[in-house]
């Protein structure tokens, strides 16, 4: 009964261009080139589990130890006295309770039920330690895969002009190199789609699931119909400045906000230049207009497309926040907030600073 499904799915005219056939692209001996087996794929599953396995020991042995070697809190130690009226409300809908009605309930006054409020928000943030940590794993698997990036595609001519993406497709093969960066790269982005649901939660939540799936389909489908080339070039833009960005973050959970601000300089400009420039002129305008010129139009190829322009629609939103961040930051001489989804979960020790005025302006 899936029969007929299956081959509609995996038929060449969705992924392929016009009369090329799966067996002109096919895997195997006595080919004049190295093509992808879309069955490696497969191998980002475990890949993303020895990934998550790693990031475990690097946490409780290195990161870990180093933060709190540099004063880093790995506890709030907040005190709270218990009341369960309160914790019921509290867990049924905090956003939505009246502070009046509430205190007139438990016979308490406003400002005590604003105090135990703060105190029981404070509680459910995560300590700065477990934010620092996920910043450094992110920090370091990124470093090392632009480096590796980086050293893989310096010598291929489609790093230095686009179109040789095209010239010559779909029979390009693919090197060890590129090979490793590919399988590497989708178990990381299949980590971290997976653990986005226990690290910290950032206000910008749903755009980072569409971000890890929009990258995901764009690996797979690259694979699979032979595109890696240009696969590559967008995991090497996109890798540049998020390299940056999760080490000014770390940096600011450690205390040093003189250097992390200059990192928080130095990170804007380089995500403009990448995310903003390169992105957008080098990579989606060639592979929207400039591949029609070597390549006739297909399916997948039309959805690798849209997927390009989701990704630029996202790095244009994330701008927005960091250009209001950094006008926050000239204005008030320090980076304050959470860098691309602008939270205020970002620094514990603004976050509590400013708990109070905060509390009052929401009515809490």
């Amino acid at each position: 009964m899936l029969r007929p499904l299956w081959n509609t799915f995996w038929s060449e005219a969705l992924w392929l261009p016009p009369n090329v056939r799966w067996s002109d692209v096919a895997p195997g001996p006595g080919k004049a080139v190295v093509y992808t087996d879309h069955r490696h794929l497969f191998l980002a599953v475990p890949f993303s589990l020895l990934l998550l396995a790693l990031r475990i020991v690097l946490n409780k042995y290195i990161y870990a130890p180093i933060g709190k070697a540099v004063g880093i809190k790995h506890d709030r130690n907040i005190k709270l006295f218990s009341n369960h009226k309160l914790e019921a409300a509290y867990r049924a809908n905090p956003a939505s309770i009246q502070i009046c009605a509430l205190a007139k309930q438990l016979d308490m006054s406003e400002r005590q039920v604003q105090r135990w409020w703060r105190r029981r928000r404070l509680q459910d943030k995560p300590p700065a330690l477990v934010k620092f940590c996920e910043s450094c794993w992110r920090a370091t698997f990124l470093f090392y895969n632009l480096v590796f990036g980086w050293l893989v595609l310096w010598d291929k001519e489609w790093l230095w002009d686009v179109d040789y993406c095209y010239i010559g497709y779909p029979h390009q093969g693919i090197t060890n190199g590129v090979w490793w960066l590919y399988m590497v790269a989708l178990g990381f982005y299949l980590s971290q789609t997976l653990s986005l649901y226990t690290d910290v939660r950032r206000k910008d939540f749903w755009q980072q699931v569409v971000h890890h799936a929009a990258t995901l389909a764009i690996m797979c489908l690259s694979w699979v119909c032979n595109f890696h080339r240009i696969g590559s070039l967008v995991m090497l833009s996109l890798d540049c400045s998020e390299t940056l960005l999760e080490a000014t973050k770390a940096t600011k959970y450690a205390g040093y906000h003189r250097a992390s601000d200059y990192m928080f300089a130095a990170f804007t400009a380089l995500w403009i230049a990448t995310r903003i420039g390169i992105f957008p002129y080098y990579i989606v305008r060639s592979v929207t207009y400039q591949v029609f010129a070597y390549l006739p139009p297909f399916p997948v190829l039309q959805v690798q497309i849209f997927l390009l322009w989701v990704l630029l629609a996202l790095n244009v939103y994330w701008t927005w926040l960091i250009l209001r961040l950094a006008y926050r930051a000239l204005k008030h001489g320090q980076v304050e907030g959470d860098i691309r989804s602008s939270s205020s979960e970002f620094s514990d020790s603004s976050t509590t600073a400013h708990a109070p005025n905060r509390d009052r302006q929401i009515g809490i």
